[in-house]
């Protein structure tokens, strides 16, 4: 018969988090993704991504379209204070915004299952390269006008049914998947 070691576990307390201060985050060296928001409905979803942006020091949020914008109560209430940590900026149009974060030298690609995309898994993002990632519509998804300016797709393999997810859990498992591959060329 094998051994078995049972390890005590203890939750850690929020002291022991070392989480940054707000200048903190500021002052920290960002992963170089930015995400760009094209007309998002949901003030959730938008406070999702927020979140999830302050936990992977992501550069920059860009709030396009109807996306709505900080201060904003229903924001806050997924952000818990990431609008006052992560960089973020209103743009009206987001083809204007493609094409100017391009002429930066920004790989821009769309989160959008289309003909062509590259598989999440499959795509190994350049440690010296910046990139912007739009995720659109909850309905509509990314515009075709939007995917035609993008250097890219990039679409997440799902094997269910609905071959959907929500934006706020789509931005979550792209952010991830990119910022851990980033983190090993370094």
């Amino acid at each position: 018969m094998g051994s078995f070691f049972y390890i005590t576990m203890r939750k850690l307390s929020n002291n022991e988090l070392e989480r940054k201060s707000i200048e903190d985050f500021k002052q920290s060296e960002k992963t170089p993704i930015s995400i760009i928001l094209d007309d998002i409905r949901s003030l959730h979803n938008i406070g999702s991504v927020f979140r999830t942006s302050d936990a992977f020091l992501i550069e920059k949020i860009y709030l396009c379209g109807i996306t709505a914008t900080p201060p904003n109560k229903e924001i806050h209430k997924t952000a818990l204070g990431a609008t006052e940590t992560v960089a973020w900026e209103y743009q009206k149009d987001v083809l204007t915004l493609i094409e100017d974060l391009k002429k930066e030298h920004t790989l821009v690609y769309a989160v959008e299952q289309v003909e062509h995309a590259i598989f999440l898994d499959n795509f190994i993002p350049k440690s010296n390269k910046k990139y912007a990632l739009v995720f659109g519509n909850e309905v509509f998804g990314v515009s075709q006008d939007a995917i035609k300016l993008c250097d890219g797709c990039i679409e997440i393999p799902q094997l269910g049914t609905k071959h959907s997810l929500n934006i706020s859990v789509s931005t979550g498992i792209v952010v991830w998947d990119l910022f851990q591959k980033l983190k090993k060329d370094l």
